[in-house]
């Protein structure tokens, strides 16, 4: 539900841009105003499943999430829109991490690789649905109903919850409200400046103001978090080499990736003129590829190892890029769906590696503060990739001395190239890595360095 509502209207922003009067590039405002709110609360959600259990957190989120939905659908206008969907995102918040902690807590490491490639599923698959299902609803159907489906998902959730879930508490000291503000102020500060960058090429001192506003509050929000007896969050896994490359090159690859879903969608309906259900129909080939590699990703790990693996798929992610960038109206549609069938393959591949790294070497103990740091920058990097691709269409349209209101397809060829270079860059931290970093995780090679001890 969570990630889906991520990506589902993406299909739709030229129909939901009609009705509320406003450019469609200019709507990623409501995408990218649900992730920042997710992003923002997410820190909370560790405490309160410790402090009032896991299965209370996780079926309030799923309550507060669905009724957000229906206001969504019912909005009428922009500002209402937003509103609604940052509401929507404070539901998300809780969702995702508490389901997520509740699997990985009192997971054995043996187990990690095989449970990590069974809840990557819905980070992979939601996000190429989404605009399908979009589309379809937004064609046949009026747009709300992208967001009235939630009402019976919702219900269906919350009844397995109470059936599936023990309200399990943990030890919690006190809530450290200024790491939260500093935290969540600061990114939705830098967010916003981006935005507004993005849809306002007149503004560009205050923009920039807004941005690096939000960058000082950030950088006190790491240095309070680094010193505080009880922080919001530990930056403890940093010591592990393979959670940094998590951190770091993870970041950087999974903002291109999380800007697929928003771009290409845009550029098949704008720069292409397909229709919102064939657009929709198109990206089903990047869940085709997901599914193609899906069982082939353990072996490849095992056979390859974590470095090798990282830096030729990294380059594959960028070349995917640049494919996309080179389609034009003399492009049939078995060659785009081509090209998006080999990107789902090498996003699937990416985004399993990291997932997988990022946990390897963190003790059990520390899992919590683990978790909680992955998802907060999970949800920073998935905000950051809509909200650079509106910014790249901007800047590519003022390049080409065109409207960022109607961008047409050479605009989307520069910002899918700018994707591609900052994906490549992705692989400098893989360099980083040595063949054995991750092999606690890999079962062949594990077993082969302890035959060899």
């Amino acid at each position: 539900m969570e990630i889906l509502d991520a990506t589902v209207i993406t299909t739709a922003l030229p129909v939901i841009a009609a009705d509320f009067s406003v450019p469609a590039a200019h709507l990623s405002i409501g995408v990218s105003a649900y992730l920042v709110a997710v992003t923002l609360f997410i820190p909370l959600s560790g405490y309160a499943a410790d402090k009032f259990g896991a299965r209370t957190i996780f079926i309030a989120a799923i309550a507060v999430f669905t009724v957000a939905s229906v206001l969504c659908g019912l909005s009428s206008s922009l500002f209402e829109f937003t509103l609604s969907r940052i509401l929507q995102g404070l539901g998300g918040a809780m969702m995702v991490p508490v389901g997520r902690l509740v699997v990985l807590r009192d997971l054995p490491k043996e187990k990690l690789v095989k449970t990590v490639a069974i809840i990557t599923w819905p980070a992979l698959s939601a996000p190429l649905l989404g605009p399908v299902l979009g589309g379809y609803i937004a064609t046949h159907f009026s747009w709300q109903w992208i967001f009235y489906m939630n009402i019976p998902l919702g219900i269906i959730a919350i009844l397995a919850s109470l059936y599936l879930l023990k309200n399990t508490k943990g030890d919690v000291g006190k809530f450290d409200i200024k790491g939260f503000l500093l935290t969540g102020v600061g990114f939705a500060l830098f967010m916003a400046g981006i935005e507004f960058l993005a849809s306002t090429s007149d503004k560009l001192l205050q923009s920039l103001g807004i941005i690096a506003i939000g960058l000082v509050l950030m950088a006190f929000a790491v240095k309070h978090v680094k010193t505080a007896k009880n922080p919001l969050f530990s930056f403890d896994a940093m010591q592990h080499k393979t959670f940094r490359l998590s951190v770091y090159g993870g970041s950087v690859v999974r903002v291109a990736l999380g800007s697929a879903p928003f771009l290409v969608p845009l550029m098949l309906q704008l720069g292409l003129g397909y229709s919102p259900v064939e657009a929709g129909s198109l990206l089903l080939w990047l869940f085709a590829g997901n599914l193609a590699i899906k069982p082939a990703t353990t072996w490849i790990m095992n056979k390859f190892g974590f470095k090798r693996a990282f830096i030729v798929n990294g380059v594959f992610i960028s070349l995917g890029f640049v494919a996309l960038a080179f389609v034009d109206h003399n492009t049939s549609s078995l060659v785009i769906a081509l090209i998006l069938f080999l990107n789902g393959v090498t996003r699937s591949m990416h985004l399993t590696l990291i997932n997988t790294i990022a946990f390897a070497d963190v003790p059990t103990n520390k899992m919590r503060d683990a978790n909680t740091l992955g998802a907060i920058l999970m949800q920073m990097n998935r905000g950051l990739g809509i909200t650079l691709s509106a910014l790249a269409i901007a800047i590519a349209a003022a390049v080409l001395g065109q409207s960022s209101a109607t961008p047409d397809l050479q605009t989307f060829s520069l910002a899918l190239l700018f994707m591609a270079g900052l994906a490549l860059t992705s692989i400098y931290d893989s360099l980083k890595l040595s063949k054995e970093d991750g092999n606690s995780v890999l079962n062949k090679r594990k077993n082969k360095n302890t035959q060899q001890t």
